[in-house]
């Protein structure tokens, strides 16, 4: 017996929508056109320009995502760019600021070896005995360059010119230099303003003040803090009006005669570097023979 064939009529999920879709825009444009007549021209018409406006519509979207994207990535890398610039910059100005603190400093220490009327010998301090009230310091001059002792030292420093002290040992290629805070360094030194004459010594540190004695109680009305001490250039031992310091405080004690005055050293011992040693006799023969 003949098997009578047997017909399926399978759809896929993806046709049903289709159909689906299909049947609900015929329903609508029949409706939207004033009455329900099919014209399945116009429906499928309307159907497939339809799907390709959606299809249309979803590839723009990825594209202009993808686009969105890349957009993204060059702003990224742009700012990331732009971040390596400014450090770069920020460096580069922070060097161009050391430079140019070096290049003040420098030129500060020339132009007070070109402004001194006598031979003089630029040095670096390279050691500091701090640990003592004997303290000392270290230059990176000796006898070779022509230093000797008991040459005073001074020093430029933020615009001012300052005593620093004298040299009291010389080697071949460095020498010790006594600092006027050292206890043992005693300098005569002169009130600018009124001309009295005193002593000054240190106390042992750079962190603490001068003391300059032996000046007279009754011109006490006549001093005002602030006002430098200077040296007097007596002895030989400095030249004159070099600044040592400025007065901070001023003691009268009823027991002694004098007043007891405390200085500020002109120099900021903790951030000098650089000092100048002076050729004293070399500056005394020149000015004898000036006159």
């Amino acid at each position: 017996m003949r098997r009578k064939p047997n017909f399926s009529f399978r759809i896929k999920f993806a046709e049903f929508l289709l159909i689906i879709y299909i049947l609900a825009g015929g329903f609508l444009l029949a409706f939207s056109s004033g009455g329900f007549v099919l014209n399945f021209k116009q429906i499928g018409f309307s159907i497939f320009s339809s799907l390709d406006k959606g299809v249309h519509f979803i590839t723009d979207g990825i594209a202009n995502t993808f686009n969105a994207v890349g957009e993204l990535r060059k702003l990224k890398k742009d700012y990331n760019d732009l971040v390596l610039k400014l450090e770069n910059y920020e460096e580069m100005q922070r060097s161009n600021a050391d430079i140019r603190k070096e290049n003040a400093r420098l030129k500060e220490q020339l132009d007070f070896a070109v402004s001194l009327d006598e031979k003089n010998i630029p040095a670096q301090i390279i050691a500091r005995d701090l640990d003592n009230a004997f303290t000392y310091l270290t230059i990176n001059k000796g006898s070779v360059n022509g230093i000797r002792k008991n040459m005073p030292v001074i020093a430029f420093q933020n615009g001012n010119q300052g005593l620093v002290g004298k040299v009291v040992q010389v080697g071949t290629f460095t020498s010790q230099i006594m600092p006027i805070y050292n206890i043992n360094n005693i300098v005569s030194a002169r009130i600018q303003n009124s001309r009295d004459l005193g002593l000054v010594n240190g106390l042992g540190s750079q962190d603490q003040p001068l003391l300059m004695q032996y000046i007279r109680k009754s011109v006490v009305d006549e001093l005002s803090y602030g006002d430098i001490v200077v040296t007097s250039g007596e002895n030989d031992n400095y030249m004159r009006d070099i600044a040592i310091g400025t007065i901070s405080k001023i003691t009268t004690l009823d027991y002694n005669s004098s007043l007891n005055i405390e200085l500020v050293p002109i120099i900021d011992f903790a951030r000098l570097e650089n000092v100048v040693v002076v050729n004293q006799k070399e500056l005394n023969d020149r000015k004898a023979y000036k006159e």
